[in-house]
């Protein structure tokens, strides 16, 4: 569906469509490509995104951290949750968040930092073989 505003400029195919797709709401805020030495050497150069997670939706999602993966190429592999255990569901199916994702920053030392404007935390990640 054309842009009310841009739609009728520019062709769709003039535009390059999304590589990876990651799903309706989750609310992709904060994203960063993995140069750090710490953390396995196939997690190098893959992209962290924080899922700051939907907020009108009546079955929340997101709430996480997701992990692109990536080949040699730049070429997308597939993705996984990285971290997450901020949105639960109790035995009910009742939800709760306790915490929102907004960014990721990688560390000198490679570890992977986390902020959460929810919780007002940032969160430390490392790699311990």
């Amino acid at each position: 569906m054309p842009d009310p505003e841009f739609g009728g400029k520019r062709r769709c195919s003039e535009f390059t469509g999304p590589v990876v797709k990651l799903g309706a709401h989750v609310a992709s805020l904060g994203m960063r490509f993995y140069n750090g030495l710490q953390f396995p050497l196939a997690y190098r150069n893959n992209i962290f995104i924080a899922e700051h997670g939907s907020w009108n939706r009546s079955s929340k999602v997101g709430y996480r951290v997701v992990r692109v993966i990536l080949d040699a190429q730049g070429k997308v592999l597939g993705q996984e949750t990285f971290v997450d255990g901020w949105l639960r569901k109790d035995g009910a199916g009742k939800e709760t968040v306790s915490g929102r994702p907004v960014d990721v920053l990688v560390m000198p030392d490679g570890a992977l930092l986390i902020s959460d404007d929810q919780a007002g935390a940032i969160y430390r990640v490392r790699y311990q073989p």
